[in-house]
């Protein structure tokens, strides 16, 4: 008995249909992952943005000159707070930057520090739309005491 061509056809359509459809399912497991992506261009190479975040420039600076720098870069984008978080935790490891802490109360704050840096990187809800704020400068230098840093005169 010969297939007829029709159902043949039917059943080619029905099977590509299938396998084309496999690569768009919405498996929440590949979120839950948390794998976000670095943006190929950031502005400075070691404190990564996820990628499809915009710079709002007119809400940024960023000062560098002679091994200083300061900064307040914001950027806008979508993503999960939580994948935002675990991509700052791993990104800036990466770049040797030291987490000392997270605080989370609606928004979550990051604190990272290396030898003479600090960076702070706050995660928030925006509508619905995600906004991170990376402050970063110098580590303020501890002050000297005074009673180190004279001589007794009296002895």
């Amino acid at each position: 008995m010969k297939p007829n061509a029709g159902i043949v056809s039917v059943m080619i359509a029905v099977l590509i249909f299938l396998c084309g459809c496999a690569s768009f399912t919405n498996d929440p497991s590949s979120k839950a992952q948390g794998l976000l992506e670095p943006a190929p261009v950031m502005r400075f190479s070691d404190i990564p943005v996820p990628a499809g975040f915009k710079l709002i420039t007119k809400d940024s600076y960023s000062f560098e000159a002679t091994g200083v720098r300061v900064g307040v870069l914001r950027y806008q984008g979508k993503a999960d707070l939580d994948l935002v978080v675990n991509f700052y935790k791993e990104q800036m490891a990466m770049s040797k930057w030291n987490l000392l802490n997270i605080i989370e109360y609606g928004q979550r704050v990051l604190n990272f520090e290396r030898e003479t840096e600090t960076c702070i990187v706050n995660v928030s809800a925006k509508g619905s739309a995600v906004a991170i704020t990376v402050s970063f400068g110098p580590k303020s230098q501890a002050p000297v005491k005074a009673a180190t840093a004279m001589k007794d005169p009296i002895k």
